[in-house]
């Protein structure tokens, strides 16, 4: 069992214990999806939702995940982040798309230029149809939320809405042979289509985008490209222990605990903001794109740092090292660079409170 991580010093014996949990639990997983979603229902049992005061035990619990194997982070964060939304939304009525203790969910809220679903009211009940890219785990999970257009805006305002939806239904079906990844393969997130599909809908129109969770759910990804990043390298700090390390070795693993570090303090800091209760939707959006921001840059120098530090033989010898490298590499480049980082700045500009 590898060392449990947390965001923040805790002498809360409650919060050591779920962790020592999280870091027993996901070793049992070793990256196989039935078993990593029938996790994320024990997770979701047992972990507390964002915002009610201990969102820094949910980060850490997710960066334990991250740390130990990314393709069960990957199948974990989406169904608690969903369980989230719902909390958020308190929304009624899901036994009727037969939820119970037992579901486990996605989040498909990714548009893509070139597939669009869009939802229509009849006869008394919602109805999606089209295409919906990018949806992880589709053949796997029992339900998801989904992003859907319900009509076309000639104010400005947010026409998409969301809704809660049954993957188990005649109007769904998963496509095929779309997921060509290298890393994270057991998590195919290729598109789903959706004909006539019943859905219940989860809030009213813009609520999933406009609401502060939004922002929260954001930095739960970033935790797991944390904890990620940690397991990348512990790689490097298990070869200083093979042979002494040189000055360059000395270097190398001084700049990856100052990321890992800087990461940290970002995740913490967030999580407080979170728990206090008074970010409004501006600066939990801003607060969201810091901590990716900052968690993303430094996940790609430690994957930079390890691979200096230690050469090709892990990537090309080591099955694990090599998996987890390029799970990462995947799975960060959910953040994306330097539009982001225009993202952030356009942000900033327009709520002069985080004026420097």
């Amino acid at each position: 069992m590898k060392k449990a991580l947390s965001i923040l010093p805790t002498r809360d014996e409650h919060d050591r214990e779920v962790l020592a949990w999280v870091s027993e639990e996901v070793d049992r997983c070793a990256g196989e999806v039935n078993a990593a979603l029938e996790f994320a229902c024990s997770l979701g049992q047992r972990l507390p939702l964002p915002g009610g005061g201990s969102t820094g035990l949910l980060f850490s619990a997710l960066a334990t995940v991250g740390a130990s194997d990314l393709t069960v982070a990957r199948a974990v964060e989406p169904h608690l982040d969903a369980l989230a939304i719902l909390d958020q939304a308190d929304v009624g009525g899901l036994s009727e798309l037969g939820v119970d203790a037992h579901s486990t969910w996605g989040v498909f809220a990714a548009e893509a230029p070139d597939s669009r679903v869009t939802a229509e009211f009849v006869d008394g009940g919602w109805q999606l149809s089209g295409v919906k890219a990018w949806c992880s785990l589709a053949g796997s999970v029992s339900h998801a939320l989904v992003t859907a257009f319900t009509g076309a805006s000639t104010t400005g305002a947010s026409t998409r809405r969301l809704f809660a939806v049954s993957l188990r239904q005649i109007g769904v079906v998963p496509r095929e042979g779309e997921w060509h990844a290298r890393g994270l393969t057991a998590i195919s997130s290729g598109s789903v289509a959706f004909t006539a599909a019943s859905a219940l809908p989860v809030g009213e129109d813009g609520w999933y985008l406009e609401r502060p969770g939004f922002a929260w759910g954001s930095m739960g990804v970033a935790a797991c490209w944390w904890g990620g990043a940690v397991g990348v390298a512990r790689r490097a700090f298990a070869a200083a222990g093979t042979r002494e390390p040189d000055q360059i070795a000395q270097m190398h693993l001084g700049a990856l605990d100052l990321a890992l570090h800087s990461s940290r303090i970002a995740l913490a800091d967030s999580a407080a903001a979170v728990d206090n209760g008074q970010l409004t939707r501006s600066a939990a959006t801003i607060v969201g794109h810091r901590t990716r921001a900052r968690v993303a840059r430094d996940v790609d120098e430690v994957i930079e740092r390890v691979g200096h530090a230690l050469g090709p033989a892990p990537l090309a010898l080591d099955e694990e090292h090599a998996r987890r490298v390029a799970d990462l590499q995947l799975y960060v480049r959910q953040h994306h660079a330097e539009r982001d980082y225009a993202r952030l700045g356009s942000k900033v500009l327009a709520d002069r409170s985080f004026e420097w």
